[in-house]
This record gives C-alpha cells, structure tokens and sequence, in this order.
C-alpha cells in the first residue's frame, strides 16, 4: 500500500498594496503653498487694517503735568517783599539796639496778622523787614541783609519832608517817591515797600501814597506807631486792601486768554425827546490810555464803543415829590438792564474766551427823568449807578433840566468833557470794584483810620503789584488744573486724537508755568504775571481745541465690531482652508512613509 504523503504548506503572501493607508509617491507641497500664501497674504493684511484705524496720538508730558500740580498743592508761591520803616524826628531813640528792638517787634505783629490772612498773592511768611532811624546827622539801621535794600544814611531830610506836606499829599508822595525810589525794589528782586513815621506836634494821620510808599505824621511814639506799621504792610501794600470773600478769584473780570474787551455804549432811551452823543475818542486817548497800559501785565485790555437809540429799560420807577425825581429801587436793578433792546454786543472779535465787561450811560426819556437809584438804606445812590459782577456797570445820566417839558431838543447834542470826565470816573470805580478793590478813600483797620491817595490812572501801584501776584497765583492755579483735567481725559480714551498742535500748547505751558513760578519767586511780578497769563492762555487752548471735540472716541470693542462683520466670514473660511489643507498634507505624507516602511517582495 503506497504510502500518502501530506501536502507542503505553501509560503505566505505579501500584503497587498492597500491605497487607503499609503501611496507611492511624495505628496506635494503645491496646494499647501498655495493656502499658506493666502493665509499669510491675511496675515500681512493686518499691521496695514490696524494703521488704517489707528488714532494718532502726540506724546504728552504727564509726569511733568503731575508734578506742576503737585508742587502747587504741596508748595504755595511764594512772592518776596521788603518792608522798610523810616523814622524821622525821634531823637531819644538809642542807636542800633533800638532799631533791632523796633524790627523784632515789628516782624511779630506781621506775623500775628498774617496769619489771619490766607489770600492768594499776598507777601505771607516771605518777607524781609529792615528799621532806619534818621536823627539829624545821627543815622542807625537794623543789620542789611541780603534781601533788603542798602540805605544811604540822610537819604530822606525831615526838614524837606516836612515842607513837601505842607504843599500836600501828593507833593509829599512825589517827594517820598524821588527819594525813597531807588529801593522800591529790593536787593533779592522783590518790591520795596517803605513807611516813613515822624514824629510832629498835631494829631496823628495816616496817609498810602499811590506808589510803594505811606507815612504816619504826628505825635506818635515808636512802639505805638508798630500796630499801623504792620497794618499797613500786610492788610494793604501785601493784600491790596482787599477783604478776604469779597470777589474770589476765579470769578475776576479777565478772560482765559488774559483779555478784557471794555464796551462803552451811550443809550439814548427815546430820541424822540433828545439825542445825545460823545467825544469818546478823546475820552480814550486822554482817560483810558493810561489805564490800559497800567493793567498791561494782569490783562491785555482793548476798547470799543458805541451810540445806541430807542433802549427802554425793564423796570418801572415811580415819581417822589420829596426827590422831586423818578426813583428806581435796587430791588429793580436785575431788571433794569434790558436784553431785548440793548443790543451792547459791540464785535465779533471779543467773541470766545475774552471777557467783555460792559459800561453803559443810560439817558432816560423824558417821561422818567430825572432818575435816581435809591440804595437799601432809603439814601440816593451819589454816583447814581451800579454795577454787575462779570458783566460790567451803569449810570444813569439825567440831562440838566430835563424837568422842563419845553426842553425837548431833536438836534444832537454832545456830552461836555467835564461830564464825561466825572461818568467816567465812575467807570473807574466800577472797574476797580469788579477787581475786588475798594474805592473809598479812607481805609477804616483795627488800628484806625487811614487815608489812601487815588491815582489818576485809575489803580495805584501797590494795587497793581497785588493785582499782579493774585493773577499770577490764580492764572498758574487754573493752568495746572486745565492741564490736570486734560491729562486724565487724554489717559482715560485711548482712542483719544491728540494732534501735534496740542503737545505744542502743553510743552510751551508747562515751559510758561515755570518761568512764572521762577519770576515770582524772584519778585518780578509783572513779569510773572504776564507768564502765567500765557501759561493759562496755552493751557485753555490745548484743552479746549477742536480736534479734542470730536465724536470720533471709541473703544477697541467698538472698532472690533464694526470692523468683524466685514473681515471675520472670510478669515474664518481662510483659517479653516489653512487647517483642512495641513490636516490633509500630514495624513498623505504619513501614507507615503508608511509605503517606504513596507518590506520589498522577494
């Protein structure tokens, strides 16, 4: 029986070649190309989107600004004066000793009333005191520092004093004025400010000149004059005479551009019954000019005026047989100045941030005339006008016998100089009233009663030094504030468009602000005034300059939004293309290794 063998096992196949988990060749690069280039194409698109919207944006000195704030707040200014006492006549006072004691006590009865007082632009707690004593040819004086100024032993003769009073008070202050002039500025740069006291057999009187000086004549010891002294130095020649509340500062008549536009304006109520007109050029040329360029360095100060017919008022005065005149109350005063026919604005230049101050004779018809104003107190108003805080004055002005009804005149008829020059120094007290200071000749304090010489310029120089240093504190106040307020508006919108103009405004304020708060701590007042005029003026333009007032401030997430409906469908097909395409490339390039890893067939 033949023997039956098995079957050999043949050998094992290779797997077939299986085209869902490889392929022979390489995958290429070109569709990957091609979706990188577009992505990328978006990706460069988009520093060129984020210029388009981009806000431009001047760099600003914050730290700077911070710091013109901070050193305000921390450090008040500080405005130096020297105060000199002079007496004459005293020929029992011991030599240098006396002097010594005399300053001592001077400097703490300044000190004592200083510290009642907190005005911004007063000599406070930065002052130099310096005594003279001039006794025949005997001279002694406190020891001269470098703040005072040196003084010439017999500078100032009591004989030629005492004949200059004799001729007057103000032949005594220009007498005082030529020989105390050379020191109305002291050694260390600050104002001179000096009281003479002599000693004379008649009652004691005091008297402030209308330059730096004042002096106390009569029989007067040394150590009683000292109250009157230090009242003079402080309450008046540091403070200006002016009360603590009376008018605060932010509310002075000078615009934020330091400019003040006077309007004049002569109404005539009816020209049916007379018409009036006025040679206001000479009035200017004359009366304001000197008083313009006395405020030259608190304001730049300009001038217009103007002849108006037909300007009724809105209140009603009643006839008083007593006054045998028409009589208006102050009750009625917010009424009497009539919008609807005053039409007193006299030029589109004194538009924006000037400050127009408007004064206004009024010349009533002749069915209320004469008018007089009738004060609270049941007394008639002597000047016969009033005055609006921040809008200016009135006065009425009744023509002479207007009571007589055959007086009508239909011709014109010209205001007398004399007249004009009495309204307007009217005017002058009004403006002065507008800027805090009094117009009363007399000064009532607590040591008695002191006589004040009035300038013809309408403001004296001790009161332009105050008004200077009130300004110059004010004006750097609101300069730091402006600045402040535009620094966190501009930090707080960071979409903000701050123009090159605006870095300039606020570079050349800072620049300003500093060179104010160096003249002032070197008492050149005038000119620290003028710098911080300028400091405030920049400082207001930069905040309130157009380009800041534009609707234009959104946010990031607003610009997001209205940008997305637009770009974002098309980058997310882009993206998702990117991703498909590179998902793809990897998965086919695994196949290709996977081809290369298969064993080769035998």
């Amino acid at each position: 029986m033949a023997e039956i063998s098995e079957p050999s096992n043949p050998p094992l196949e290779q797997p077939a070649f299986d085209p869902n988990t490889m392929r022979k060749t390489k995958p290429g690069f070109k569709r990957l190309i091609l979706t990188i280039s577009v992505f990328s194409s978006f990706l460069l698109g988009l520093p060129f989107l984020w210029k388009s919207v981009e806000i431009y944006r001047a760099p600003l000195p914050f730290m700077d600004i911070d710091a013109l704030s901070s050193q305000l707040e921390s450090t008040p200014l500080q405005f130096p004066c020297s105060f000199r006492v002079i007496y004459v006549g005293f020929d029992s006072i011991a030599p240098r000793v006396s002097a010594e004691k005399l300053k001592s006590s001077i400097l703490d009865e300044i000190t004592e009333l200083s510290s009642k007082s907190s005005l911004c632009g007063s000599c406070n707690n930065n002052y130099a005191v310096s005594v003279v004593i001039e006794s025949g040819s005997d001279c002694s004086q406190t020891r001269t520092d470098a703040s005072s100024c040196t003084w010439r032993c017999g500078a100032l003769s009591a004989s030629d004093f005492a004949v200059s009073l004799e001729n007057g008070d103000d032949s005594a202050d220009d007498f005082l004025e030529v020989a105390l002039g050379g020191c109305s500025r002291s050694a260390s740069g600050g104002r001179g400010y000096s009281v003479v006291v002599m000693n004379r057999d008649e009652n004691v009187e005091v008297t402030i000149g209308k330059y730096r000086h004042a002096w106390i004549v009569g029989r007067i010891s040394e150590m009683e004059a000292i109250p009157k002294i230090a009242e003079i130095f402080v309450k008046l020649f540091g403070n200006g005479g002016r009360e603590e509340g009376l008018i605060p500062g932010e509310f002075m008549p000078v615009g934020a551009d330091g400019k003040i536009f006077l309007s004049f304006n002569l109404l005539n109520a009816d020209p049916d019954d007379w018409i009036y007109d006025w040679d206001f050029q000479t009035v200017d040329e004359v009366l304001l000019k000197p008083l313009i360029k006395e405020l030259a360095p608190v304001a730049n100060v300009s001038v217009e005026s103007q002849v108006l017919y037909h300007t009724p008022t809105s209140s009603f005065s009643y006839w008083d047989d007593e006054q045998e005149s028409y009589i208006f109350n102050t009750k009625d005063l917010p009424f009497f100045v009539n919008s609807n026919e005053w039409h007193l604005d006299t030029s589109i230049a004194a538009g924006g941030r000037s400050k127009i101050l408007h004064f206004v004779i009024y010349i009533p018809s002749a069915r209320e005339c004469p008018l007089l104003l009738q004060l609270p107190d049941g007394h008639i108003s002597e000047t016969n006008g009033f005055i609006s805080p921040m809008w200016g004055g009135v006065i009425v002005w009744n023509p002479k016998g207007c009571l007589d009804r055959k007086s009508k005149q239909h011709h014109r008829q010209m205001i007398s100089y004399p007249e004009l020059e009495k309204i307007v120094e009217v005017f002058l007290g009004q403006f002065r009233q507008l800027f805090g200071l009094k117009s009363d000749p007399q000064h009532v304090g607590l040591s008695g009663t002191f006589n004040i010489l009035t300038s013809e310029k309408g403001f004296t120089k001790w009161e332009i030094d105050f008004l200077s240093r009130q300004h110059s504190c004010f004006n750097l106040h609101s300069c730091a504030s402006s600045l402040g307020s535009l620094s966190r508006l501009v930090q707080s919108l960071p979409r903000m468009i701050i123009l090159d103009e605006i870095g300039k405004q606020v570079k050349y304020s800072l620049k300003a602000a500093n060179l104010a708060q160096r003249n002032a701590s070197l008492g050149v007042f005038d000119a620290a005034a003028i710098s911080s005029r300028q400091a405030r003026s920049l400082a207001e333009d930069a905040f309130f300059h157009p380009s800041i007032m534009s609707v234009s401030y959104f946010s990031f997430e607003h610009c997001f939004a209205v940008y997305s409906p637009f770009f974002l469908p098309v980058a997310l097909h882009v993206i998702l293309a990117a991703l498909r395409e590179w998902k793809r490339y990897k998965q086919e390039h695994k196949k290709y290794l996977a081809f290369l890893a298969k064993p080769n067939q035998s």
